[in-house]
């Protein structure tokens, strides 16, 4: 133990980079900061109101401390978490692996070799389980079918599109049921709907979840259950269904005698190296005004903390990391400046929409899609969708979009037209009867009237289709603000491919299909937004294929600075291609080995995975450590 710093490893973010170096250092008794900028979110307290939405987002300077971050460019926005287990709070849990042949053809300089141990743990970690829809069933035997997961309308519309889009669109596709990050069913149980989950004793947890998950670190919190199927995975789980960063790593990180020292609510603003070894950290605390302190002070003017620690991991996801690198620049000299900010994508997100489904051609009947039933997505199309006008191969992948019930409501009232004919045919029975014109008191069938057949919202279904766009974006700093240079053009034969399998599926399914909504403005938005500060790399040039350095070095380790490593989305040095969470997770996997191999007090060879105590179940946070506690604490 090295005690001229406050703590042997400082992290920034409690994303999927952050929450697994947080666990694997805490597991080989590193005395571990995570520094989370967002507020913990135990099961139950997401917000669903519209006056609780409406202070759901983060903009500390205008007084919100929320859960979605989003970020406005010219012509790409993006949404991020903030909160403690960073995206994993209201991403839609597909835990899908990069293609293995896609790594060397990409330029990446690590290959899907090099990460399959890293999936392999990371899949464990979070529980990940199959979507329980049974696939081939008939459309008569689905019909009959009263299993809760087998009704699921999207899941099998996707299925049946699957079957027949490969000959319209010439290309080969393949139909999944990805694993999703979310308990269906305990161990040795058939899967239910919304039954306790089974939770371990804190000793008999291990890396294999054959004895389920960890207690929470959320003490008190309520019972997490079994999947629900109400589609609100993207606005925070209620009931703990999903396998949340906070309720899987963070939590088995508490079951150690060197527990990581966990706050939430603290900002980092800035970090330098400090003179001779380690690094210096400053921060603010939020926690005052998120608890409701009337005399909370405002952001700018919260007083600013500092703290060190040897080993430094960002993990602040691909704006984050990147604008905090650049704002600490003149203290991180060494690093290329080309590099930084470079190679942003957005993993090729695109959202398109299916509408107006029917039974069949001639068949006016609707087709129910009801996509609030089940989790927001069950299902993917992989499409190998041929070569772009450069060469490079290109495929997608599109997915089934759920949204909650009260969208629906929502999307029934933007139809005004219909709405006003619906009261209109109401209104006059309501004028006989208030008019004494007629004697029938009983209107409940004119109500339902108003209400109608909901087939605006029940015949649609968002489609999410993302892959191989062209990581050519440069994030820079403008002022005091993060900007973006980056265009969709070069990327339009990927937007193309993906436009054009919707439009099979839509075809498939006798719906009216509608392209990306915000095309008019030459705008996407990411969910996946990836790149900044990318690892080492190729890339070829006249025929030649040649190393180019990134920000950091395949271990995750920033080039010229030993001991300060990212492990996040902006390290990735393009496109994963699938949804990118759990190759995130497995790099920060891969550079904790890195970092534990040079740490005097790594774990040997064959050392046990399992923690050795059994500690009391109601673990909480750990607060935040004394001013006088340490070293690097200033004012």
């Amino acid at each position: 133990m090295d005690d001229s710093f406050d703590f042997d490893a400082i992290v920034i973010g409690s994303g999927f980079g952050g929450s697994v170096m947080t666990y694997r250092l805490a597991k080989a008794g590193l005395r571990v900061r995570l520094f989370e900028r967002g507020k913990a979110y135990p099961p139950g307290t997401f917000p669903r109101s519209p006056w609780r939405m409406k202070t759901n987002f983060w903009d500390p300077s205008n007084r919100l401390h929320g859960m979605f971050n989003v970020w406005s460019f010219d012509k790409i926005g993006g949404v991020v978490s903030s909160g403690l287990g960073g995206g994993s709070l209201i991403y839609a849990n597909v835990l899908l692996r990069k293609p293995a042949d896609t790594f060397e053809s990409e330029g990446w300089a690590i290959s899907r070799e090099d990460l399959e141990p890293h999936y392999d743990q990371a899949e464990r970690m979070l529980t990940g389980q199959h979507y329980p829809f049974e696939v081939g069933k008939s459309d008569e035997e689905w019909g009959r079918d009263t299993n809760p997961f087998n009704r699921t309308s999207k899941t099998r519309a996707m299925e049946v599109a699957a079957g027949q889009i490969g000959a319209e669109l010439g290309m080969p596709t393949e139909f999944s049921l990805p694993k999703l990050a979310v308990t269906f069913a305990n161990p040795d149980e058939p899967p239910r709907v919304g039954v306790p989950i089974r939770i371990a004793n804190a000793g008999e947890f291990d890396e294999s979840g054959a004895n389920g998950a960890p207690p929470s670190l959320h003490e008190g919190a309520r019972t997490r259950l079994t999947c629900q199927l109400c589609g609100e995975c993207d606005l925070g789980c209620n009931y703990g269904s999903k396998n949340t960063l906070d309720l899987t790593y963070l939590s088995a990180a508490m079951l150690f005698d060197k527990k990581p020292c966990i706050s939430p609510n603290h900002e980092v603003r800035r970090m330098e190296p400090i003179d001779g070894g380690g690094y210096r950290v400053f921060y603010v605390d939020h926690s005052a005004y998120v608890n409701g302190a009337a005399d909370a002070p405002e952001s700018q003017s919260l007083r600013e903390q500092a703290c060190t620690a040897k080993y430094l991991i960002l993990s602040a996801g691909s704006f984050g990391s990147t604008y905090l690198l650049l704002k600490s620049g003149e203290h991180f000299s060494k690093i290329d400046s080309r590099a930084l900010g470079s190679r942003f994508c957005g993993n090729g997100d695109l959202l398109t929409v299916v509408r107006g489904a029917k039974l069949g051609r001639g068949d006016e009947r609707p087709r129910r899609l009801d996509n609030s039933y089940g989790p927001v997505i069950t299902s993917a199309i992989r499409v190998e969708a041929g070569k772009d006008r450069q060469g490079r191969r290109l495929y997608h992948y599109v997915e089934d979009s759920g949204y909650p019930d009260f969208a629906h409501w929502m999307l029934e009232i933007l139809n005004p037209l219909y709405l006003a004919k619906r009261f209109t045919q109401f209104a006059g029975p309501w004028v006989r009867l208030r008019f004494r014109l007629s004697r029938d008191s009983d209107i409940s069938e004119e109500i339902s009237r108003i209400i109608g057949d909901g087939t605006t919202s029940s015949t649609m279904m968002p489609l999410l289709g993302m892959g191989t766009d062209t990581p050519d974006g440069k994030m820079k700093l403008d002022g005091d603000r993060l900007a973006l240079d980056w265009s969709w053009k070069s990327s339009r034969d990927h937007f193309k491919a993906i436009e054009r399998t919707g439009a099979a599926i839509a075809n498939v399914l006798n719906a009216r299909f509608t392209k990306n909504p915000l095309g008019r403005l030459s705008r996407v938005v990411t969910v996946h937004p990836l790149g900044g500060c990318p690892m080492d790399h190729y890339e070829t040039v006249g025929g030649q294929k040649r190393l180019v350095t990134g920000v950091v070095d395949t271990n995750g380790e920033v080039h010229g600075y030993k001991n300060f490593y990212i492990a996040d989305g902006s390290v990735l040095p393009g496109p994963v291609g699938p949804n990118p969470s759990l190759t995130i997770a497995a790099c920060a996997n891969r550079f904790a080995d890195h970092l534990l191999a040079g740490h005097s007090r790594a774990p040997g060879p064959g050392e046990s995975l399992t923690p050795g105590h059994s500690p009391d179940r109601g673990t909480s946070l750990t607060p935040d450590p004394s001013p006088d506690r340490g070293r690097g604490e200033k004012g």
